[in-house]
């Protein structure tokens, strides 16, 4: 037997055995855990999945389920479905507002790239398709 007794066993107030299978997951220093858990899922079906996991994935298994049951606690209806629905949700906004921006990057990069092949091409800024573009020099001091 354990110095001190496990959270479910102060629960139910009894004696904590040496090979209490709640003791690795369910300290004393921690009794919310189990209360939380145990309101939920109830604590014989808790001892029933930890004893048919394999020891390596209890541990995550407990913490999966502290984890559903405080979202449950919180959300009833939808419990942590609302949670993972709403970051869904922002995920998708995320990835609409990068797609605009990415949009626009590459309509202003094509503009610009338009811009200056027009001015390549156009050699010099003298007489072209009968406009006088010679105003348009930086060099004359009425171009803006």
């Amino acid at each position: 037997m354990t110095s001190t007794r496990c959270a479910v066993c102060k629960y139910f107030r009894r004696r904590c055995p040496s090979d209490c299978v709640f003791a690795p997951y369910f300290p004393a220093n921690n009794p919310q855990k189990f209360t939380c858990v145990h309101r939920i899922y109830g604590a014989s079906n808790i001892g029933k999945l930890i004893e048919e996991l394999p020891v390596q994935l209890r541990a995550d298994a407990v913490e999966s389920l502290y984890y559903e049951a405080k979202c449950r606690i919180r959300d009833p209806v939808y419990g942590c479905v609302g949670i993972i629905s709403l970051l869904h949700q922002q995920i998708h906004i995320a990835q609409s507002q990068l797609a605009k921006a990415q949009a626009e990057i590459a309509f202003l990069d094509a503009n610009v790239t338009v811009a200056e092949t027009m001015l390549a091409s156009s050699g010099s800024l003298g007489q072209q398709n009968g406009i006088d573009h010679s105003l348009d020099h930086p060099s004359n001091p009425w171009f803006y």
